[in-house]
Order: C-alpha cells, then sequence, then structure tokens
C-alpha cells in the first residue's frame, strides 16, 4: 500500500493550550504554557509540510482546529497555520474548515481575520446556558456571552456555527435543561452537539464525586434530558443524524462524518490521532517534547509503503495495525451512530461481503430485540437501539 491510496483525508489540527483546564476534561490539554505558542507554531507548521510531502500532497476536504482551545491562540496564528495546510495539500474547493471556539475570545476582528484564512464553520463551547452550571463545571464565560458571541459570529459571516451543550451534570435540574434548550431555541443554531457528561478517570471532576465533593450524576435523569432534548429538536425541524448531534439541511459536521466512517484522517499536533488504510496512530503527548523533536525534523520521500511512511514522521510514538475483523467491527460501530446506518451495498465493496455475511447471528438477535432494523438497504438502530447504543456496538467486538 502506497501513499497513492490516501488520495483524500481529512485534517485535524490540535491545540493543546487552555487559559484554564475545565475540570471534567481528560483531553491532552494544558494551562499556563501560553509561553511555548510561538515554537508550537513553527513546530506545528513543520509537521504539517512534512505529512504533505510524505503523502505526495493529497486532497484534503475537511479540516478540524480543535483541542484545548484554538480560540485562545493569536489570530495571526490562525492564518500561519491555514497557510501551511494550503501549501501542504491540495485543499480542495469548498472543504469544511471548523474551528473550536469559546466564548469571550474572539471578537469581531478576530472573526473576520479567521474567514480571511479559510475558516468557514465555527464549533463554540458553550456547554450550558446556566451560570450557575457554567461557574461549577469551571467555563469562563457567563450565559449571555455564550449568546452574544454566537449571535458575533454570525454577524460576522459565519453561516455554519455549531454550538456544544453537555447534559447529566452534577447538580443539573430537569428546570435548569429545559432553560438552556428554551435558550438553544431562540438562537436556532445551524448544528448543534449534546454530550453526556462522561467522569474520566484522573480529572479533578472524577475525584470531587469518589469524595462525596460533588454529587454523581444520575444516569436516569440524564436519559430524561436526552429524551427531552429529541423530542425538542425534532419539533424545531432538526435531523437528528447522529446519537449526539443534530443539523439543519445540509448542515451536518463532514469532518466528523470522516470519523464516523472510518474513513482516512490525519492528525497534527501532540497527542493527535490519525488513521489511514490498515494503521491507527498517534502522536507522543508532550508538548515540549513534541516542539523539540519537530525542531530537528528534516524532509523526507514519500517512496515507501504506509507503515514505512508513518514511521517517518517522528512524532509518531504509536502504531496499531488495523485488521480486516477490527476494520469491519469499527465501522459498524461507528457507522450505526448514523441515521443512515450502514450502507450494505458500500459495506459490500469495502470488505468484500455484506455485514450478515460476518454478523448474521448478531444482527438477528439485534433485530429480535428490538434495537436494529434494516431497510432500503441500510442497517440503522431502532429509537430503542439509539438509546443503548453501546449495549449494541459491544456485540460486534
Amino acid at each position: 500500500m502506497t501513499a497513492q491510496d490516501t488520495r483524500r483525508i481529512s485534517l485535524y489540527v490540535h491545540v493543546p493550550f487552555c487559559e484554564t483546564k475545565c475540570p471534567y476534561c481528560d483531553f491532552n490539554t494544558y494551562a499556563r504554557i501560553e509561553s511555548l505558542m510561538p515554537s508550537y507554531i513553527k513546530a506545528l507548521v513543520a509537521e504539517i509540510r512534512l505529512w504533505g510531502q510524505l503523502l505526495s500532497k493529497p486532497t484534503v476536504h475537511t479540516v478540524f482546529l480543535g483541542g484545548g482551545t484554538p480560540s485562545y491562540l493569536p489570530a495571526e496564528d490562525i492564518e500561519t497555520v491555514m497557510s501551511a495546510v494550503q501549501d501542504a495539500f491540495e485543499l480542495e474547493s469548498g472543504a469544511e474548515v471548523t474551528m473550536e471556539a469559546n466564548p469571550g475570545d474572539f471578537d469581531a476582528g478576530k472573526l473576520k481575520q479567521y474567514l480571511a484564512a479559510g475558516v468557514n464553520r465555527l464549533s463554540i463551547g458553550v456547554q450550558s446556558f446556566d451560570d450557575d452550571l457554567l461557574q461549577k463545571l469551571g467555563r469562563r464565560h457567563s450565559a449571555q456571552g455564550a449568546i452574544d458571541a454566537y449571535r458575533m459570529a454570525i454577524d460576522a459571516g459565519f453561516e455554519n456555527v455549531s454550538i456544544d451543550l453537555m447534559y447529566g451534570l452534577p447538580y443539573q435540574s430537569p428546570e435548569q435543561w429545559e432553560s438552556t434548550l428554551d435558550a438553544l431555541s431562540n438562537l436556532n443554531p445551524p448544528h448543534v452537539s449534546m454530550y453526556c457528561l462522561t467522569l474520566e478517570g484522573g480529572t479533578p471532576m472524577e475525584r470531587w464525586v469518589k469524595s462525596g465533593q460533588m454529587p454523581e450524576p444520575d444516569p436516569d435523569l440524564a436519559a430524561d434530558m436526552y429524551l427531552a432534548a429529541q423530542e425538542r429538536m425534532k419539533a424545531q425541524g432538526y435531523r437528528h443524524y447522529e446519537i449526539s448531534n443534530w443539523a439543519g439541511v445540509g448542515m451536518e459536521s463532514r469532518h466528523n462524518l470522516t470519523y464516523w466512517r472510518n474513513q482516512p484522517y490525519i492528525g497534527v499536533g501532540p497527542g493527535a490521532h490519525s488513521y489511514l488504510p490498515g494503521y491507527r496512530f498517534f502522536n507522543l503527548k508532550s508538548p515540549r517534547d513534541y516542539i523539540d523533536i519537530m525542531q530537528a525534523t528534516v524532509d523526507h520521500s514519500s517512496e515507501a509503503g504506509t507503515k514505512e511512511i508513518i514511521q517517518k514522521m517522528p512524532v509518531v510514538e504509536t502504531i496499531e495495525d488495523i485488521d480486516k475483523d477490527l476494520e469491519m467491527a469499527e465501522t459498524m460501530m461507528m457507522g450505526l451512530r448514523l441515521d443512515t446506518g450502514i450502507e450494505v451495498r458500500d459495506f459490500n465493496e469495502r470488505f468484500g461481503g455484506p455485514p450478515s455475511a460476518y454478523y448474521g447471528e448478531t444482527l438477528d438477535e439485534l433485530a429480535s430485540l428490538g434495537l436494529l432494523m434494516s431497510e432500503d438497504g441500510c442497517l440503522r438502530l431502532t429509537h430503542r437501539g439509539r438509546m443503548m447504543g453501546n449495549q449494541v456496538f459491544s456485540r460486534f467486538f
């Protein structure tokens, strides 16, 4: 397998900087390392350019700047990164270019710079429209600040803006969630992501819950909140295209669809994950080590197989071989998160047989339990199946 097998990919750009780190977050992000920003941007540009060389300048159809807090960077750094992306890759005409942003990090001037740099989609981390909950979550903005930030982005010319919310939080009441949904309805954004809180190991919030400083989230209450969100979003005409995501017509996250369809992508920056056919790999996590290594990196030829190409990237720390069985299982798990589900014809073309040839008994059992249905040449989760997604997905591993 050669670099020519990766002609069209997605690109994830990791920004590890945060002004403050939220107590529920276990991402590879850091506060109080702002002094590294200038050298980090140089290292990031070096990795982007090197991937362009190693993969023979493939076409990139989506870019996602995440973190961390990309909006915490100076706007000029976003311009520098996007210029490197456009030089190193063939950026597809009309490519979706998303940047995560926190309310309060940007003003009208920065928004204009983002647009000029090629960013055409913002994902704003709101999490809640309740000031008390925002404080408990360690967020720096207020509910009104989030509303103002969204409106500022629209006024600046962003036509594609997503809002992120969280439910199933300690202390969160059904009334608070309904109030947040009311505020969301008033804004009517093109795209919404709503995620149930997961207490990740090693985070401050997990320690607080374990020690009794904070009440444990109630899973039954979280399920009620999810159902309330489903009803509200359906009434407003949103398409519930993925278990945790809703979109207006044509406003689905094309970048995240790459992940859910188990398609190739490259991640750059410390701790970033990547997937190329047959391999999943991860960069080392330390921003300082990442900077030091990329500063000493030289150019490489792209004449090699996929694994050899990956091994030429000096910040890649771990490479996992993905065999056919695992690739099929992951494709089933991720694809069933979508309302379109698994298209049998596409699965057959990719793996040399329909899902029933590999998972016949499992599919029959899930159908008999009312969790899975087959229609129009696709396998899809039922409404009940979506509520029990993790139990369904585990059957394929």
